[in-house]
């Protein structure tokens, strides 16, 4: 093996590289004629430039980086160059710049739908409208919920909320919603999104009733109990279609979507990506018309979801429907090229993650895509020269993941092949030193240690391997590159509170969770800006201040790497620069749900677009016989499940939504 890998090595490094500009002339003949130099003081730049890693002034040109240095170098540049004066702005003169932050991994739809309901979660919500606080007990739940119950004045508005955790708040049935209120109907959605709890009125409402409970099938009636309104798993899919005209109108899609632009925007990010979500192409348009308009500060990008592909087509067709994809973003928005998102094992928010020494409790973990299923969809697509991003989580599952490419290295070794480790919950130091040998990398979400270990310590996994979740400090001290993500919802979209969670490794209760996996600051900073840059093979273009890159900077109050560790997450975020354009970052204060809405006009067709196809059914539940046309597009019934309970892409549950939202097909969409 070590032999082959040298040998990719060797063939690696008689690539060139991507030549970047030398000269403004070279710059200039990208961009119109009128446009001049700009440059940026600040207090301090950070650049990520080994040659250069810091410098108080940035010039940029149009979209790009012309040069970094002093103030005084820069102007020298310029005018060796022949250029213009140019314009010098003193706007971040007392302010840090760092690379513009990259938010690797995140669902908008998911997001759009739950953050937009009433947040009550076993964590803090720092949104633009303010903070959430945590429900960290059973009765800090039920007051919470209460209050919400208090302060709607319809008694027969629905209470959606999000965020509810069991191994927190305790066991909730429909007695207890009935409780709180026996008119209102209140839906409450588990922290995973794969359960759901309904009280008599919501069950009334939502015609839930003892006849339409007999006609499930045997799978969804073992993951449902309908006298205490609890599904789960197969049961949640049975049940969501009665509810979803309820937690996804295409009103608060675009509600979400608005949300999840000015909260990403607010964090900092000036460039995201979605690996793996749901495939239709409705749903990709209503997030182009969000997203894809020059007004949005930042890029968005999306990753094919290789196991609904390969669940669909035989394989010498997969490549063929996934080149597809490739015309589906609009403007600001685009499908990644040659790479797609697998699945390995279950969700660690359910605990059904694939572990070889299983759990406290004795449940088993789940396989999201079984050993024959998985290895024919890798070497499909590996054989076309994709970059594959893997979801993964359990010890068991990272078994079956690196076996696989090992496979596939010794059958047909690629060179440069970025194989992405992602999510990366548990796992052990031998598995590490397989990345490396295997040249992988790793996406991993700093947040499970952070809210899960305390809890996980006592349920589920113990002491041990609940504190060395996402183990990032032997992979930094191996010299493995790895990026951070937060999988929004399932963790907050906030860089900096990232980077916070991976330097310190803070729990809950205040202890520091695996202390030797903390991670240096600087790898923290480079986690959400170069490397997840390299992860999605963007790194020449974006990730670091240099000379001929995109000039995409955040703009912060201090500078992470050197302030105390423990302020990471309170460091303020003042504004970004995306491609040369200043956008700043304000802080309103009103709940999100109450400002006024004011959708741009390239907006507003697609959307009325949207709301009169649902309105042409909100009220009739018929659909084709085999499945339903929907904003989602076709749901087929009959179609086999291609996640494994305990999944966390979103594409079963959205899909299951759907069957809820049927529409009509109209000639003209």
């Amino acid at each position: 093996m070590k032999s082959l890998l040298v040998l990719c090595v060797i063939q690696s490094m008689t690539l060139v590289a991507l030549a970047q500009p030398s000269s403004l002339q070279d710059l200039v003949k990208r961009l119109p004629a009128s446009e001049g130099v700009k440059i940026y003081r600040a207090k301090e730049i950070i650049t990520l430039d080994p040659a250069k890693p810091k410098a108080n002034a940035v010039a940029v040109i149009g979209d790009w980086i012309y040069g970094v240095g002093t103030l005084e170098e820069l102007l020298k540049q310029v005018k060796d160059d022949g250029a213009t004066l140019p314009q010098i702005d003193e706007t971040f003169a007392d302010q840090v710049i760092v690379p513009g932050f990259i938010s690797q991994h995140d669902h908008p739809l998911l997001a759009a739908l739950t953050m937009t309901s009433e947040i009550i979660a076993i964590e803090d919500w720092v949104l633009p409208s303010g903070t959430v606080p945590a429900a960290k007990n059973r009765d800090e739940y039920l007051v919470r919920l209460a209050k919400a119950d208090r302060e709607r004045s319809d008694p027969n508005e629905l209470l959606l909320t999000w965020g509810f955790h069991h191994y927190f708040h305790g066991k909730l049935t429909k007695s207890d919603l009935d409780k709180i209120s026996s008119t209102r109907p209140i839906i409450v959605w588990h922290r995973s999104a794969h359960e759901v709890i309904v009280n008599t009125a919501a069950s009334k409402k939502f015609e839930i009733t003892r006849e339409w409970y007999d006609t499930l099938n045997a799978s969804q009636k073992q993951q449902s109990n309908f006298d205490e309104g609890h599904y789960w798993e197969q049961g949640v899919f049975g049940v969501l279609p009665l509810l979803g005209k309820a937690i996804a109108s295409p009103r608060r899609l675009q509600d979400g979507l608005r949300f999840v632009e000015e909260y990403l925007h607010a964090n900092g990010v000036t460039l995201g990506c979605e690996p793996g979500g749901v495939l239709s192409k409705p749903m990709q348009d209503a997030q182009n018309a969000q997203f894809g308009d020059a007004a949005t500060p930042f890029r968005y990008y999306f990753i094919a979801d290789g196991k609904s592909l390969t669940a669909m087509y035989p394989d010498d067709r997969v490549i063929e429907e996934t080149q597809k994809l490739s015309d589906w973003g609009r403007g600001n928005t685009a499908i990644l090229p040659r790479q797609v998102k697998l699945f390995a094992d279950g969700a660690i928010f359910s605990q059904a993650m694939q572990m070889r020494d299983g759990y406290l409790d004795g449940h088993q973990g789940e396989w999201m895509m079984d050993l024959g299923f998985f290895q024919r969809s890798f070497r499909v697509y590996w054989d076309a020269d994709y970059q594959i991003h893997v979801h993964v989580n359990g010890d068991a599952g990272l078994d079956m993941v690196l076996n696989t490419l090992e496979e596939n290295m010794r059958r047909k070794p690629r060179m440069n092949h970025r194989t992405v480790i992602v999510h990366f919950a548990v796992s052990t130091p031998q598995q590490v030193e397989k990345i490396k040998e295997l040249k992988a990398i790793v996406s991993g979400n700093p947040y499970y240690p952070t809210v899960l270990a305390d809890n996980y310590s006592k349920q589920g996994l113990g002491p041990e391997r609940a504190d060395s979740m996402v183990r990032l400090g032997d992979v930094e001290r191996a010299g493995i590159s790895y990026s951070l993500h937060s999988d929004m919802p399932m963790a907050p979209a906030q860089p900096l509170f990232l980077m916070h969670c991976a330097v310190n490794r803070t729990t809950m209760s205040g202890r520091v969770a695996g202390p030797n996996q903390r991670i240096s600051r600087e790898g923290a900073l480079r986690a959400v800006t170069l490397n997840a840059a390299y992860s999605l093979k963007m790194e020449n273009d974006v990730g670091s201040i240099v000379r001929g890159k995109r000039a995409n900077f955040t703009i912060l109050s201090e500078n992470p790497v050197t302030c105390d560790a423990a302020r990471i997450k309170n460091i303020s975020v003042l504004g970004t620069i995306h491609e040369g354009r200043v956008f700043t970052v304000s802080k309103p204060k009103q709940d999100h749900s109450q400002r006024q809405l004011t959708p741009r006009n390239e907006q507003l067709a697609e959307i009325k677009r949207l709301n009169v196809l649902y309105e042409q059914r909100l009220s009739r539940m018929d659909s084709p016989a085999n499945g339903s046309v929907s904003l989602f597009g076709f749901v087929d019934r009959n179609e086999p499940a291609i996640c494994a309970p305990g999944c966390t892409c979103g594409s079963r549950l959205l899909k299951a939504l759907a069957a809820g939202l049927s529409i009509e097909s109209t000639s003209n969409d």
